[in-house]
């Protein structure tokens, strides 16, 4: 018996709190974990992705979106549409694409989280009392945005 492939491609269109949050990183960590191929980018409406792999991989990794999302994050719609393979040899974070008249949700500013309060208050730390440390997980969003993809 002759061994058919299950390679398969996923177009993922993610909706939501998903820019500014660490969604394209933590997109990119999920997908290299599961060998996926490639790629991630924001645009002016939405988080773009797009993968092949084994369809096995590439369910899961749908269903770890849902289940794993960065916590300030908020997924709000994920639409999949299923093509054939194309041939990636890698995943990449690309450049955010500005599309007229679409518009995303930001974030509400993050009250500082225990890791960056860890790293104020360390004497050690090169950050000790610096007062705008903040990562992904927390700080400023809402207030900091002048333009996001306009």
């Amino acid at each position: 018996m002759v061994k058919t492939s299950t390679l398969s491609l996923a177009r993922i269109s993610v909706k939501g709190v998903v820019q500014g949050v660490g969604f394209r990183p933590f997109i990119y960590q999920l997908a290299t974990g599961h060998d996926l191929k490639g790629w991630v980018c924001n645009t002016s409406e939405d988080v773009k992705v797009e993968v092949e792999g084994e369809s096995k991989d590439i369910d899961l990794f749908l269903l770890k979106i849902k289940e794993q999302a960065p916590p300030v994050s908020r997924i709000e719609e994920i639409s999949v549409i299923r093509g054939n393979p194309v041939g990636y040899r890698e995943f990449e974070i690309r450049h955010s694409v500005a599309e007229e008249g679409k518009y995303q949700l930001v974030s509400p500013d993050i009250a500082t989280c225990p890791d960056c309060l860890r790293e104020i208050f360390d004497p050690a730390n090169r950050r000790y009392l610096y007062p705008f440390t903040n990562c992904t997980n927390c700080g400023p969003r809402f207030t900091i945005i002048t333009d996001m993809l306009a």
